[in-house]
């Protein structure tokens, strides 16, 4: 299965609302912690939102018309 992300940001809390949305949506999201633990989130890192690519235009729209992280 290809996988596409559809969402990158510092913030983890952003990520899971992120995440939970498109969950409830169906389109089987997964996140990806690209934070070094050895640093304990010292040094950068994202965290990632990724979708099938079947389901990857539907998540881009309902992260920009359903989601308020601002």
């Amino acid at each position: 299965m290809e996988w596409k992300k559809v969402y990158e940001t510092q913030n983890p809390f952003q990520a899971e609302i992120v995440k939970s949305v498109l969950e409830e949506h169906g389109l089987n999201p997964v996140s990806i912690n690209k934070q070094d633990s050895s640093y304990m989130g010292a040094f950068g890192g994202n965290f990632e939102i990724h979708v099938p690519a079947e389901n990857f235009l539907k998540s881009l729209k309902i992260i920009k018309d359903d989601i308020q992280l601002e």
